[in-house]
């Protein structure tokens, strides 16, 4: 049978055969890596949630985030995920609360790049939405082919419309909160002028889970021509 990179361990098959990173059977207080990551974001959070730009459009950014990650600490015991998937969307988080400090429209990185190429739009916002294709994509794709049993191109298939759908729920959901949020909800939606933000958020979302799901396929075939 093919190995999956994110299959799920036969039951006679001991943890500690699995590399770290890999492997979601390790207890929680055993899960050094995991810790730091907590212990990390929740400093990093902390340190951001101080004097931020605009603190309502700060307020509406975290909203959606906070309540993901409670999500993953109440579904911890029944839906644990690999070290490697909290690693990714650690990453995420990390990216995605340092924009909310700054506002998406004036992160130090925006500044930079206006005052080096002569941009006329912030383009971290962006990066955040192909880094959310690209980061969430294995994650969804362990929980599938742990729980739901799914395996070979529907795995891959079914992962890039689960998260590609997430993106566009979220350009939706901003779109409401513009309508009902007035200024504020305006400068969250963050268009910058542009009548195809959306459109371009959601295929930059797209094109990160593609490239996610394309490098862990060439993973696999390798692994598997390897045996």
């Amino acid at each position: 049978m093919d190995r999956d990179f994110t299959a799920p361990h036969p039951k006679h098959t001991r943890p500690s055969s699995t590399p770290l990173l890999l492997n979601p059977h390790i207890p929680f207080w055993r899960n050094r890596v995991l810790q730091l990551l907590i212990v990390v974001y929740a400093a990093f959070w902390i340190h951001m949630a101080f004097s931020p730009t605009n603190r309502m459009q700060w307020l509406m950014e975290n909203m959606l985030p906070v309540t993901v990650v409670l999500a993953l600490v109440f579904t911890y015991r029944k839906y644990r995920l690999s070290t490697l998937s909290y690693l990714l969307l650690f990453g995420f988080f990390c990216l995605h609360t340092y924009a909310a400090h700054f506002t998406y429209q004036n992160t130090p990185f925006d500044v930079w790049l206006k005052s080096a190429f002569h941009t006329k739009r912030s383009y971290f916002d962006r990066i955040v939405h192909f880094a959310f294709g690209l980061l969430w994509a294995y994650p969804v794709r362990e929980l599938l082919v742990r729980k739901a049993n799914l395996r070979g191109v529907w795995a891959y298939a079914v992962s890039v419309s689960i998260v590609f759908g997430c993106s566009a729920l979220f350009e939706i959901l901003e779109m409401v909160v513009a309508l009902i949020g007035g200024q504020a909800g305006e400068d969250y939606m963050g268009m910058q002028g542009d009548l195809f933000d959306s459109q371009k958020d959601m295929a930059l979302g797209l094109a990160g889970t593609v490239v996610a799901m394309g490098v862990l396929a060439w993973i696999n075939k390798h692994r598997n021509t390897a045996r």
